[in-house]
């Protein structure tokens, strides 16, 4: 029975341990190889995207070489009519009536015979009031007619070169008001050819070019309309946005960066791809409004095949690598258990005596040795915490029984009124400013004390050290407001100023001088700066204080030590190791040190 126990208990083992291989086989295989996948995803996808976008652009350069060809036979026509020798004859000013219908007989035919061409609907001549048939209105217009048209001032700063309108509705007396574009060009007075003499006008129905449109085929809710360099709308579905200005700012900086593209622009939230090309006989731009989503779902639909089959030999290669991994996993663990417990039956260990005898199996000797061997290191550790503890219990008892507070501000105090008992007022003064130094730097036995605080404990310092050099420097402070509640750790600023007096000031050739402390906040960070105009120091000297230690000062004050370097890490200890010491120095003028750390309030919250 207890055998069979044992052979349940290694199968529940096993299962676990397979379910650790599960969990490894996720995180390090799976889930990489998924992430792999997904980025590979997203890359063809953007690929596909591009590729769709360029088949879009390539479908509307062809559409763009359709429109450009219905344009050029509208423009031979035009300079067909233009180059008939009767026109000329007819627009002359010194031509007789009889001539000028002669010349309307031929005129006539021409006229005919162009508007037998599938692209011509209808050919207009707007000339002169005096000349016959000036108000015909079918193919002759007086001149007049087209002054007001919003096209007119810029057919005639042409000069002579053809002109093509927006879509627009015009009515005609002899059929049915149509839409249409007109390519207009200026006619000269044959024998006066610095005077206009009328305008010829080449008329394309706008189904013409619309049926063009209507055979781009990008999508089915794609935008496509044309739009002119000033950025009219020229041609569009919806009439009642033609010869209006485009509204989109975003598709008029897509289109004017280059002749033609591709570019993607987000519209009302929405993202679109905007496709253009230029039609190369107006310079009109054929642009297509495609919805991004549209585009990725068909590019998603090429995907699908290609990631599905990709998932699947990903996933075969990885299973295929995992086996192969646990293979070579598993031989190397076991052969070093075979090792350990080799190891364990050669030496022996204490509290396994007793289960020597036992059929528990190689790893529940192991399982017991290591559950043993992590006992025996948890005792050391605490052992080794309990002595610490005791060593540092001791170290303060020590230091309490050298040092009473108490006792030494009460002594203090009595030095102090026997020195006003016998009129020694500089004893009193000093003493009285030794029991404040004490009070300041014992701080109840604090490691934190508040930055003013601080700065009375350096102020205290350099009273006493008035008295010991009499008029030989003078201090003066900068503090802002709202310190009280700010804290640093205690004796910071005393070395600092120490050495601002004795290494600055005192070996000075005067031994005079001036010391400057300021203190202020800079977003959320405290920056106490100590300035002397003493002899200062060289730049290899102040380099290396903040990164040496330097040997301990002499009791008279003399000697080489800064403290600075012990300063400098318990405020990167403090605050991180973005803040400490900061030295400028310049030799025979003086130096400044600079404390710079986070500002920590008493109440872990700045005040209101």
């Amino acid at each position: 029975m207890s055998r069979g126990w044992n052979f349940i208990s290694m199968i529940f083992k096993g299962i676990v341990a397979a379910r650790v291989w599960l969990v490894a086989y996720m995180v390090l295989i799976l889930i990489p190889a998924s992430v792999l996948l997904y980025a590979y995803s997203q890359r063809y996808s953007r690929i596909l995207e591009e590729e769709v976008t360029r088949t879009m652009l390539q479908t509307l350069k062809q559409a763009e070489i359709n429109l450009n060809h219905q344009l050029d036979s509208a423009r031979d026509i035009s300079n067909a009519i233009l180059m008939n020798r009767k026109l000329h004859d007819y627009l002359s000013n010194s031509i007789s009536y009889g001539d000028q219908l002669d010349a309307m007989k031929e005129l006539r035919y021409l006229i005919d015979n162009a508007e037998t061409n599938p692209i011509v609907f209808r050919v207009r001549l707007y000339v002169d009031d005096s000349k016959l048939f000036s108000h015909e209105r079918v193919n002759f217009f007086p001149w007049e007619s087209i002054i007001n048209r919003p096209w007119y001032s810029s057919v005639v700063n042409a000069n002579g070169n053809l002109i093509w309108s927006g879509a627009y509705l015009e009515n005609f007396i002899d059929r049915e008001s149509a839409y249409i574009l007109s390519g207009i060009r200026v006619l000269r007075d044959p024998d006066h050819y610095d005077r206009m003499s009328g305008f010829l006008s080449i008329d394309v129905a706008a189904k013409t070019f619309e049926n063009i449109l209507s055979n781009i085929e990008l999508n089915k809710e794609q935008n496509v309309f044309m739009v002119a360099p000033d950025g009219n709308i020229v041609l569009h579905k919806d009439k009642s946005l033609l010869g209006t200005k485009l509204m989109s700012n975003s598709v008029l900086s897509a289109i004017e960066q280059h002749n033609e593209g591709v570019s993607a622009i987000t519209e009302d939230n929405t993202q679109q791809y905007v496709v253009y090309t230029t039609i190369g006989s107006t310079g009109w731009k054929l642009v297509a409004e495609v919805p991004k989503n549209v585009i990725s779902s068909r590019a998603a639909t090429l995907n699908q095949f290609s990631s599905v089959a990709t998932l699947s030999g990903i996933t075969i290669l990885f299973l295929i690598l995992v086996f192969i991994l646990i293979a070579f996993i598993v031989r190397g663990m076991n052969r070093r258990v075979q090792t350990v417990i080799r190891a364990i039956k050669r030496e022996g260990m204490e509290g396994l005596d007793e289960h020597s005898g036992t059929s528990d199996g190689d790893f529940n000797l192991l399982e017991k040795s290591v559950d043993h061997l992590i006992h025996r290191v948890r005792d050391l550790m605490e052992e080794t915490y309990k002595s610490k503890v005791q060593e540092r219990e001791a170290q303060l008892r020590a230091l309490q029984a050298q040092v009473n507070p108490h006792f030494l501000y009460n002594t203090l105090d009595t030095i102090n009124w026997i020195a006003i008992g016998h009129n020694a007022h500089d004893i009193s003064q000093m003493i009285d400013g030794l029991a404040k130094y004490f009070r300041l730097s014992l701080n109840k036995g604090r490691d934190l004390v508040s930055v003013i605080d601080e700065l009375n404990l350096a102020k205290v310092y350099l009273e006493i050290q008035q008295t010991r050099f009499p008029k030989s420097f003078e201090v003066h402070f900068d503090i802002e407001d709202g310190m009280d509640d700010v804290e640093m750790p205690k004796l910071t600023l005393q070395p600092i100023v120490e050495n601002a007096l004795l290494h600055g000031i005192r070996k000075s050739k005067g031994k005079t001088g001036a010391i400057l402390i300021k203190a202020r906040q800079e977003e959320g960070i405290l920056i106490i700066s100590v300035t002397d105009d003493g002899i200062g120091m060289e730049p290899e000297l102040m380099q290396s204080l903040l990164t040496k230690p330097r040997p301990t000062m002499k009791s008279d004050g003399s000697g080489s030590s800064y403290g600075l370097y012990n300063v400098n890490e318990r405020i990167k200890l403090f605050a991180g190791d973005a803040y400490g010491l900061e030295l400028h120095s310049t030799l025979g003028q003086g130096t400044t040190v600079t404390v710079r750390m986070t500002t920590k309030y008493s109440s872990d919250k700045p005040p209101l």
